[in-house]
């Protein structure tokens, strides 16, 4: 009887390593058949038609049970980080600009180039087709990382 139990609680196991850590058919899948199919025979050879049926009830309820257990979202939470991320890897123009602030162009802007606004160097879009370089501008919004800017009137 103890030789069965074990059998079913291995079988067990390797189903649940299949479900969680290796999806799809793999080792624990067979793994899992193979102690299943032991116990059910040690089960028939041990207990005769009723104890072999009642193995396999068994096996069919545990199994069924621990899938459950396994693909519910809550019982791996415990054990995946919980760690959100809020960095980039730099600051944002629009943190530190608004719209209607004034610079001027370090290189050309066709449409992309340089511009210096309050002592820092900005990575620039023009609405333009070209600003040429050491021309006032004017920021007239945010994409990304990079600001849009008009000519100064």
């Amino acid at each position: 009887m103890g030789l069965i139990v074990f059998l079913v609680l291995l079988g067990m196991f390797f189903l649940v390593v299949e479900l969680v850590l290796l999806p799809g058919i793999s080792i624990g899948t067979v793994l899992s058949l193979l102690c299943y199919g032991a116990a059910a025979y040690f089960g028939f050879l041990r207990f005769g038609a009723l104890g072999g049926g009642a193995t396999i009830v068994a096996i069919l309820a545990v199994s069924l049970v621990a899938t459950v257990i396994s693909l519910r979202a809550k019982t791996w939470q415990r054990f995946s980080l919980d760690q959100k991320i809020d960095s980039s890897s730099m600051e944002s123009p629009a943190d530190e600009l608004k719209a209607g602030d004034r610079g001027t162009t370090v290189s050309r802007l066709s449409p992309m180039g340089k511009v210096n606004i309050g002592g820092k160097v900005y990575e620039a879009k023009s609405t333009d087709v070209y600003i040429d370089q050491r021309k006032e501008v004017e920021v007239v919004g945010f994409e990304n990382f990079t600001v849009i800017v008009k000519r100064a009137e």
